[in-house]
């Protein structure tokens, strides 16, 4: 008994530490497999490694064509993530190859892939699956006669200095190839567009047909939110990654500004906080529902019951969760098709709920919260609960609206009863 006793005091010591060790964890994924063409990439693009790894993250590098590289063992997947930094690798090595990338994207992780003019069948192949398609000319180059960055010598105008959808203090260099997005893939975002005047072609060459690819409608960096919450980025250049193109000061063709430094560093470390869950990450919590004036959940409803729904809302900031605020979460009670439709109240503390009465319908309904906002993980959150009529000894006795029936109906008794006394008794 002695030992029983002092068993449960110790447990009952450690619950603050169990609750803390059991709280909820950060999405952000953490364990990073990083495919490269040489290793001398390794160096050549350290800050934006260094970046990634001084915010917690365990990057693995491997090159491309390693014959013991595998994303999964004994069905666990051995990795969160996975960077592609190797444009022309015609086969990988171990047991990837598009499919298993396709699963792991399948799956919920996350994905880079950065192309570049040399970018083989294979790479690619993969961007296709995730709703991108590089020029099919190999030899091409996005190439921009008016957005160029100016450099000491003339070139080709294939070093772009792009500022077009995006929110940077400096112009982002870009050298590579472009790509285009299906319009009708509500997926698929450009993040950095060609401007106007680009086009895609061969910088070597004379163009002796129009270009496939031009203006805006050329992608240069393109992201993926899968259904699943799985997040992809696709760029055209490895070299926007590199320590060069970090460091590099850029000025704008036409422009009398020049920038110390451009904006590629603050670009990408901001997209792969975003790739890797550090950004636009939600998650509910507290679920409830109960009739009002009560606190616990019933086991069904009946019509014309009133009805109070409440879900909590936080957004991970990158190291801790807080309230996610916003005025266009709405709750459906559902069955078939949405018989009532609200917009939840926020307490701007994390907090959405609203009160709703329960319709004249029975069946087997669901509280449903499907939420889908651009640039933010989706909720899809669902209870499901039976509504039942009333029963026989439930509905009232007198009804107002029946009261001129109940008239005539007593008035026609009184009636009779007259008319059967002046009848009985009359000679």
């Amino acid at each position: 008994m002695a030992k029983f006793l002092l068993y449960i005091t110790l447990t009952i010591s450690l619950l603050p530490f169990l609750a803390v060790s059991f709280s909820p964890e950060s999405p952000t994924d953490r364990r990073v497999l990083v495919l490269l063409d040489d290793f001398a990439v390794k160096s050549s693009h350290s800050l934006f490694f260094d970046s990634l790894k001084s915010r917690g993250f365990e990057l693995e590098f491997k090159l491309a064509d390693d014959p013991n590289i595998g994303l999964q063992r004994y069905g666990q997947y051995l990795y969160d993530a996975l960077v592609l930094f190797c444009p022309s690798v015609e086969r990988f090595g171990g047991s990837i190859n598009v499919a298993s990338i396709a699963d792991f994207v399948d799956s919920g992780h996350d994905l880079i892939i950065a192309a570049d003019t040399n970018a083989s069948d294979l790479i690619r192949e993969i961007s296709t699956e995730t709703g991108v398609d590089f020029d099919e000319n190999a030899a091409a180059m996005v190439i921009d006669h008016t957005g160029y960055a100016v450099s000491n010598t003339d070139g080709d105008h294939t070093l772009i200095a792009s500022d077009d959808l995006i929110k940077s203090d400096a112009p982002v260099l870009f050298q590579g190839i472009g790509h285009s997005v299906n319009p009708a893939n509500s997926l698929v975002l450009q993040v950095l567009a060609a401007s106007p005047s680009a086009y895609s072609a061969n910088p070597q060459s004379k163009l002796s047909n129009p270009p496939s690819l031009t203006g805006s409608a050329i992608s240069l960096v393109s992201v993926i939110q899968a259904r699943n919450n799985a997040r992809i980025v696709v760029a055209g250049s490895l070299s926007m990654f590199s320590n060069r193109f970090f460091r590099s000061g850029v000025q704008k063709a036409g422009s009398s500004t020049k920038y110390q430094k451009s904006g590629n560093e603050e670009f990408l470390t901001e997209l792969s906080k975003w790739v890797f869950h550090e950004r636009g990450h939600l998650k509910a919590v507290n679920v409830r529902h109960h009739k009002v004036g009560e606190s616990d959940e019933p086991a069904m409803y009946r019509i014309n019951d009133d009805s109070d729904y409440s879900v909590e809302i936080y957004e991970w900031s990158g190291t801790s969760w807080e309230p996610y605020v916003a005025n266009d979460v709405q709750l459906q009670f559902y069955m078939m098709s949405p018989y009532v439709l609200k917009t939840l109240s926020t307490d701007k503390k994390g907090l959405y709920s609203t009160s709703f009465k329960v319709p004249d319908v029975y069946g087997v309904f669901q509280f449903k919260v499907e939420y889908q906002r651009l640039g933010y993980t989706s909720l899809s959150l669902s209870k499901q609960i039976p509504v039942r009529p009333f029963r026989h000894n439930e509905y009232e006795r007198f009804l107002p609206a029946a009261y001129p029936y109940y008239g005539a109906s007593f008035s026609m008794m009184a009636g009779f009863f007259i008319f059967t006394v002046v009848h009985l008794y009359s000679k």
